[in-house]
């Protein structure tokens, strides 16, 4: 590990200890994990409430809020035994351009991974290997299975809606909800659940938002624009030098910059007392017009 990477480990290493606390999930969309108690309510919330995670952070929790009302006291229960009456309970839900079809076509989908398989983790194991690099090909099975499964019942369609809860590795995109869900379930500290033993947090992928997009651009892990499975990896790689054997443990402290700091990538004076500023561009900007200032006043 060189200079500039020890540097960046002891910066995320802070930032970890300072907000990788279960007090402080609020207002991540995983505090509606926490909600439940057993192994399998937590599974089915924790997908939900990932494939929701998208769009303003309290737009997200009022929707996952009404989602988890609409369903009672058990989300595995409503899924297990999801029928008619409980798709009427939810068909006028909405979620920016979610719709409540697009959810129960989901719900028929886990139904069935429930009753086949008996959990998300043991449909998601049928297409992992401990011998692949990464989990990319896993997720792509995963979810290039369930739409194969959702196209043989409704005449070989798929719809956009649905597609888009199931984004796909395969399709080019960087999967930023379901390798979020991966990373709650397969790492175990105070934030993340641990509920899945079977699956090796090194092989996960970084879930790229635009918050961690950026940053991660400060940190020198990437130049692309857009966020892609591309840039995904990229990332990923870039936090697997500094951490090889859990390159995603950083992802929830670094985030909270964007999300609970709200950075946005401009200079603001609260800056300076960002962990991330030795790293930023405007960083040198600041520090010579502070010095052309300091000259003009000479």
């Amino acid at each position: 590990m060189n200079k500039q990477q020890l540097k960046i480990r002891r910066v995320l290493e802070s930032l970890y200890a300072k907000y990788n606390h279960r007090d402080l999930i609020e207002p991540d969309p995983l505090q509606f994990v926490y909600h439940y108690e057993t192994y399998s309510d937590m599974e089915v919330a924790a997908f939900l409430a990932a494939a929701l995670a998208y769009g303003r952070v309290e737009q997200i929790k009022k929707s996952l809020t009404e989602l988890f009302k609409r369903m009672g006291e058990s989300p595995y229960s409503f899924v297990r035994n999801f029928n008619e009456i409980r798709r009427r309970k939810i068909i006028s839900f909405k979620h920016r351009f979610t719709t409540g079809q697009d959810i129960a076509d989901l719900l028929v989908l886990l139904k069935h991974v429930l009753r086949q398989d008996g959990s998300i983790q043991g449909f998601f194991l049928k297409g992992y290997s401990v011998g692949d690099d990464n989990v990319v090909g896993a997720l792509s099975k995963f979810c290039d299975s369930l739409c194969a499964i959702h196209a043989r019942g409704n005449g070989g369609k798929v719809s956009a809606g649905l597609k888009y809860l199931l984004a796909s590795p395969a399709r080019g995109s960087a999967s930023k909800r379901l390798n979020l869900f991966l990373r709650w379930m397969v790492r175990d500290d105070e934030v993340d659940t641990g509920l899945w033993r079977s699956v090796d947090k090194a092989k996960l992928i970084v879930p790229v938002d635009v918050h961690i997009g950026r940053l991660c651009k400060i940190l020198g892990f990437h130049n692309g624009q857009a966020v892609s499975l591309s840039t995904a990896l990229k990332i990923t790689q870039g936090f697997a030098r500094i951490k090889p054997d859990d390159p995603v443990k950083y992802d929830f402290a670094l985030s909270r910059i964007g999300i609970v700091e709200d950075c946005d990538g401009k200079y603001r004076p609260q800056c300076h007392d960002c962990e991330l500023f030795e790293f930023c561009d405007f960083k040198h900007l600041t520090e010579q017009s502070n010095e052309s200032m300091s000259m003009n006043f000479m």
